[in-house]
């Protein structure tokens, strides 16, 4: 299985990421091992993700989100633009705690 995924950083940016093991790599985040981008803007919540049967899917997702266009340009619009537009094997957006279940 593979990810992409979306946390919320302490300064209220997004960050999308992707990777085969949601919890190691949401909990090497919230130390600050996670990222660049990530570990000056600690504490991040994990607020969206979705699952792939392959890797490919999950990267190609994760850079469609972090170039999406829409009207204002922003960074959340184009998250946002991209979460709606969906993909062949979307699944319901779930929360790290659905992920534990």
């Amino acid at each position: 299985m593979a990810y992409t995924y979306i946390l919320l950083c302490a300064d209220r940016t997004l960050y999308v990421g992707s990777t085969t093991d949601l919890e190691r790599r949401i909990s090497e985040h919230r130390v600050g091992l996670g990222s660049e981008y990530t570990r000056h803007r600690l504490p991040v919540e994990l607020v969206w993700y979705e699952q792939y049967d392959n890797v490919d899917h999950a990267f190609t997702r994760e850079n469609r989100s972090r170039t999406g266009a829409a009207p204002n340009g922003s960074r959340s619009s184009r998250v946002a633009s991209a979460i709606s537009r969906g993909s062949r094997t979307r699944r319901r957006p779930r929360t790290i705690d659905d992920h534990r279940e």
